[in-house]
């Protein structure tokens, strides 16, 4: 236990000095021997401190008062893990997490700080028996949900946009919540009776998900993924389900010309290929080498044969004009729907970062609008929740494309629920269990 808090502060220090958090924990993972349990304590640690970032830098500012500004950036990382642990994991004994935070203090060489540490800590353990939540909250709505919840402000105040406040306090929980883990099993070599059974025989429980016929949900913990039965024969893939509902919308069908245009790492392409028989023809296109990579891995492990790898940018392969039956545009974006899945996610996006998305989206979907041929379809999807970078990039590109209109997608017929009635579909977490999504199904007229 007190190793898997020291390897948390390594992990969490790397973050702070702009490791990608789940690289850092990886990093971490494999360089040592844990036990399974002392992973997901790891796996915890770092997560949550950063998912609950500024909610935990408000309390110790709130806590230690004029002290927190002269904190070294290491010492708040510690205090960070100890708050984390106090407020949010109900199994730790506080008298466990307050000693063995104050021992971290003392490895790390803040042991004349060590006192400091304590007082916090118990000073917050006082308080939280006697008061519902000693958290300060301000009255502003954009701050106060902020705060508690964790979030930068511009995110909230997009949310609150959209949805109003109680919609926006329930999706900002869910998102918080460690993510599910699903899987799409592969059709093309066997069933999702086939895949339960051998996973209810090595002790994993997985159910269905409603509406998406190859989709299975983990209900408990599974050690490797890679090790577990079907894996290495092809029999599935990881994938969330909301993802899976993408290829499905654009339903695409066996003998076809179909091209992913942003397709790395391959877990739609790959979809797409099983709904159309592994027949036909698809291009996955992608600018990234290293990606393109494990999207060859997952080609190999599931045995597909139709699919072809373009290395470029798809704002500029004119080879591919009117050849296309179908395209997807599964666009580079914000990803403010799986920010359960990347804890930093939250802070790395700004508002600045978002308007540099959307020249890029617009630019990726009026180029490969020119690879449809008449009739065909195009479907754009994001796994962000921000209408700038969904419906507003839908709606100029049907400005200045005049031959092309939405299309009710026959996804439909999964009996998915809509979230609006314009035509395009949003996965909303906190109501579907889900990603967050955006999709639109786009049809070009015939000539």
């Amino acid at each position: 236990m007190e190793n898997s808090r020291q390897l948390a502060f390594i992990a969490l220090r790397s973050v702070q000095r702009g490791a990608y958090a789940d690289v850092a924990l990886d990093r971490i993972l494999r360089q040592t021997d844990l036990s399974s349990v002392d992973r997901r304590l790891v796996t915890e640690l770092v997560y949550g401190s950063v998912r609950r970032q500024r909610s935990l830098d408000a309390l110790i500012d709130q806590l230690a008062k004029k002290k927190a500004q002269q904190q070294p950036p290491d010492l708040r990382i510690i205090l960070h893990l100890g708050l984390y642990q106090l407020r949010y994991l109900d199994h730790i004994p506080d008298a466990a997490a307050v000693n063995s935070t104050v021992e971290l203090a003392k490895k790390n060489g803040f042991s004349g700080l060590a006192s400091f540490v304590n007082g916090l800590l118990r000073h917050y353990v006082r308080l939280a028996s006697s008061e519902a939540d000693l958290l300060k909250l301000p009255d502003d709505p954009v701050e106060r949900l902020g705060i508690l919840h964790s979030y930068p402000d511009w995110i909230v105040e997009v949310w609150l946009n959209q949805f109003g406040y109680a919609e926006t306090e329930q999706l900002c929980k869910w998102l918080n919540k460690p993510p599910a883990i699903d899987l799409r099993i592969n059709s093309l070599r066997t069933s999702l009776e086939k895949v339960m059974a051998a996973l209810q025989e090595v002790g994993v429980s997985v159910t269905h998900v409603a509406t998406l016929p190859q989709a299975l949900r983990f209900n408990s913990s599974t050690g490797a993924i890679e090790k577990l039965p079907g894996f290495d024969a092809g029999w599935w893939t990881i994938q969330d389900s909301s993802a899976q509902l993408v290829s499905h919308i654009l339903d695409p069908q066996p003998g076809e010309v179909v091209i992913d245009a942003c397709a790395a790492p391959g877990g739609k392409t790959t979809h797409i290929a099983e709904l159309m028989q592994d027949t036909g023809t698809i291009w996955a296109c992608d600018r990234t080498v290293s990606r393109l990579k494990k999207l060859q891995q997952n080609l190999a492990r599931l045995q597909l044969k139709s699919i072809q790898i373009c290395t470029g940018d798809s704002r500029n392969l004119p080879q591919f004009t009117g050849v296309a039956d179908r395209v997807l545009l599964d666009a580079p974006c914000s990803g403010l729907g799986t920010l359960h899945r990347h804890a930093d996610a939250r802070w790395r996006q700004t508002p600045a970062t978002v308007r540099e998305l959307i020249v890029l989206q617009t630019e990726l979907l009026s180029h490969v609008a020119t690879w449809v041929k008449p009739g065909g379809v195009l479907v754009y999807a994001t796994c962000t929740l921000h209408p700038e970078e969904n419906e507003a990039i839908v709606q100029d590109f049907l400005t200045h494309h005049p031959r092309w209109r939405i299309e009710s997608p026959a996804a439909n017929s999964l009996g998915f629920p809509y979230a609006t009635t314009a035509g395009w579909m949003k996965v909303l977490p906190h109501h579907q269990a889900m990603d967050g999504f955006f999709i639109v199904r786009l049809q070009k007229e015939s000539e």
